[in-house]
């Protein structure tokens, strides 16, 4: 059955066009994708996000049980509040769920994990923490928007009490904390987003979502589908997990080396993550694939599933659209390691020549060095 967030109703009251997103009933757009992409680079757009689900870890060996399970090191982590983009690997060095951690005590950790791995990921984790004590608590009770752009901050620290608009005002970039609307409602504002801009992904109680929302709507926030947000999220050069990544892809393949802590100290040095061995193994006999960036000057779109022709053998568009911001078609292409030489994507049986770029495409609202030739 399709599940529908608290916010349905308000979407569809607002024209919102609904489709089937990993199983939830969710907004596509309100009417022009196109208008919704360029608000949030150019002011302040929201979107609903409830579908996404948190979890709340808590144990005293709860740090330990995340050394363990996440390829990067929550060890990074030293102040309460702070946050880190992870992988959660299995064995082989797939990709079970790329996620997002918050630090808020000793004994007390918070998940944000993906919609449409929702089921597999609560076992996988539950399975692991098992042996560490710790207590996992998915948190239906909660919804979350994401308020996102360069006016995104202002917008929604104008909603806030008096007393917490400093605290938020500096909250730093991937980083959380806790504060209350000028009613009273309760909310998890972190400064993180899936957009490339500015902005706060606020967590809240379920039953104040659509109060919260509306009132962002009062003061000036529009809303923004999912079209808009995958657009925009490639031109900001973040994977979408089930498309750009999965379990048959390890962090190398992905260009999410970043995002893997292999050493950096005796402590880290000695973490034994799941799929550290295979990821070892791997790099040490030569990455086979890499995800590379494309750029399509001639008119037309690339899409997921075309044939990509490198120097070193065929790949395939992983994620590939238009985009707004710099009127071409940009994509994630999977292809072999090394030198692609001179690329071209089979579009219906024509080659057309495309660019291989550094990504992001777009950094806050501007194209990025070498992407408009």
């Amino acid at each position: 059955m399709t599940r529908k967030t608290v916010l349905n109703d308000t979407h569809r009251a607002l024209g919102a066009k609904m489709v089937d997103f990993g199983g939830w009933d969710m907004p596509i757009h309100y009417g022009s994708q196109l208008d919704e992409h360029h608000l949030v680079r150019r002011g302040a757009g929201m979107f609903d996000v409830s579908h996404m689900t948190v979890v709340d870890l808590r144990g005293e060996r709860v740090r330990d049980f995340l050394r363990h399970l996440l390829a990067n090191s929550v060890d990074k982590l030293k102040v309460p509040g702070k946050a880190l983009y992870s992988c959660m690997l299995d064995e082989r060095g797939g990709v079970i769920d790329d996620l997002i951690v918050y630090y808020l005590g000793d004994a007390f950790y918070r998940l944000v994990v993906n919609a449409a791995t929702r089921d597999k990921d609560l076992a996988w984790i539950e399975r692991q923490a098992a042996g560490f004590g710790v207590e996992v608590t998915e948190r239906p009770d909660f919804a979350m928007i994401a308020v996102q752009g360069p006016q995104a901050r202002d917008k929604a620290i104008g909603l806030l009490r008096e007393s917490d608009r400093a605290a938020a005002a500096r909250l730093a970039r991937f980083a959380a904390v806790e504060v209350q609307t000028a009613g009273g409602v309760p909310l998890f504002l972190a400064r993180t987003g899936y957009t490339g801009e500015d902005g706060f992904e606020v967590v809240l109680p379920e039953g104040e979502a659509v109060g919260f929302w509306n009132a962002l709507l009062a003061a000036g926030v529009k809303p923004a589908g999912l079209g808009a947000r995958d657009t925009l999220r490639l031109e900001a050069g973040m994977n979408l997990y089930g498309q750009d990544m999965d379990e048959s892809t390890t962090p190398w393949e992905a260009a999410l080396a970043w995002t893997v802590a292999l050493d950096g100290g005796s402590e880290q040095e000695s973490r034994d993550f799941i799929g550290r061995a295979a990821l070892e193994a791997q790099k040490a006999a030569g990455v086979p694939r890499q995800l590379i960036g494309l750029v399509m000057d001639e008119k037309g779109v690339l899409r997921h599933g075309q044939k990509v022709l490198t120097a070193g053998g065929e790949g395939e568009i992983l994620s590939g659209t238009f985009s707004p911001t710099l009127g071409k078609a940009i994509a994630f292409a999977r292809v072999p390691a090394g030198d692609a030489g001179q690329v071209r994507v089979d579009i219906r049986g024509r080659e057309v020549p495309v660019r291989v770029v550094k990504f992001p495409f777009v950094r806050e609202g501007q194209a990025q060095p070498g992407v408009l030739g």
